[in-house]
């Protein structure tokens, strides 16, 4: 079947299908070739126009035919396959839907938790993409090689990570089978990657100093105040896109993050840090409807929620600025945020801050050097 691609050139398309063309002359017609599923080769598809009176009239009809054409073709249609006859066919987010619930359906809670966590990003990945796949047989080697990449080497997950979600594409695929929307497992050509590779990096107060600097020389206070939010409140960049001025509360100096968007899949409140209501104030958000996005669209206050790679695409800007390596990310700054507040406050205040279910799960992002020492053994009187 064809495979679908994460950017379409004459050279990629020719493998599925061939641009529609016009032509004129005793017959007019528009014609292209496309690959058939049943028979794995490229047939010839043919629609004539000699029935339409006026060359002007022929001409539109040809133009919009074309332009309907390639827009159907890139989205992984086949004039050759009837889809109500072909499961491969079925829409894409009508089995990722049919699989959400059969997840809801499973017994353990961490299992149901941490897949619907990479389904909600695999949807993320799917809804940025150009030219979204629209059947599941889209499924295949390259779209999960692609997914994998992006996760890697635009999200800049940890080796360890980018292998967790190619097992959990592989338990997708199996589901996929058993139904048999695809026959065959795509993740199986797929490799995992070394998990000895660099970790991720907490910023130093040097570094935290030299992103404030930074950003208020450039005039980038929209994202000064994203970074501090990450730091501060910890709340992760897929929730963060989707804060709204009224989860704001002033009076209780607290940010308000919804069960619909959270990882833990539970409501959420954190507090908020007294130098974000300063620049909050600053940039007039208080001003703003309530339904607003703080970072929507294009990373402005918007009625349109916006992408969380938004703040990645950013961060690369000012780690070229600053000249970092790839080992700082934008998720660098919960790091540091939990390392700065533990030390300062208490490894449980920060776990709170952080929305984490127990301390294990903050000691995960601390370091051996950034551990918080407990006062208490300083005055400890003890009997050697």
């Amino acid at each position: 079947m064809c495979s679908a691609r994460k950017n379409f050139s004459p050279k990629s398309e020719v493998l599925s299908f061939t641009y529609p063309r016009l032509h004129t002359g005793k017959s007019w017609y528009v014609d292209f070739t496309s690959h058939d599923p049943a028979t794995g080769t490229m047939r010839r598809k043919k629609y004539m126009l000699d029935s339409i009176g006026k060359v002007s009239d022929r001409r539109k009809r040809a133009q919009e035919l074309i332009e309907s054409l390639m827009s159907l073709l890139r989205s992984g249609w086949s004039p050759w396959v009837n889809v109500e006859d072909n499961r491969g066919y079925t829409l894409l987010e009508e089995a990722l839907h049919k699989y959400e619930k059969w997840l809801e359906k499973q017994p353990k809670l961490k299992t149901r938790q941490s897949y619907s966590s990479k389904l909600n990003v695999l949807r993320e990945y799917i809804n940025g993409r150009v030219i979204p796949p629209k059947y599941v047989y889209q499924y295949n080697t390259s779209f999960v090689s692609d997914f994998l990449d992006w996760l890697y080497m635009d999200r800049e997950v940890s080796g360890r990570t980018r292998n967790n979600y190619r097992l959990w594409c592989s338990s997708l695929a199996s589901f996929f089978m058993e139904r048999e929307y695809i026959s065959a497992n795509p993740v199986l050509k797929t490799k995992p990657v070394s998990e000895d590779a660099k970790k991720r990096q907490a910023l130093t107060p040097q570094m935290l100093h030299a992103l404030r600097t930074h950003l208020l020389g450039e005039g980038n206070k929209i994202f000064l105040l994203a970074c501090m939010m990450e730091y501060y409140t910890m709340i992760r960049p897929t929730e963060l896109v989707h804060i709204r001025i009224s989860d704001i509360s002033l009076k209780e100096q607290s940010v308000f993050v919804s069960a619909e968007f959270s990882k833990n899949k539970r409501d959420g409140k954190v507090g908020l840090n007294s130098e974000i209501i300063k620049l909050m104030l600053d940039l007039d958000l208080f001003k703003l409807p309530g339904d607003y996005f703080i970072f929507g669209d294009k990373m402005r206050h918007s009625k349109k929620v916006g992408s969380s790679e938004i703040f990645r695409r950013e961060w690369k800007k000012v780690r070229k600025a600053l000249r970092w390596g790839d080992e700082y990310q934008f998720y660098s700054l919960k790091d540091s945020g939990i390392r700065d507040l533990a030390n300062a406050k208490g490894i449980v205040i920060a776990r709170d801050q952080a929305r984490h279910t127990d301390i294990s799960t903050t000691n995960k992002y601390l370091q051996g050097r950034d551990m918080p020492v407990h006062n208490e053994t300083k005055d400890f009187k003890g009997l050697l």
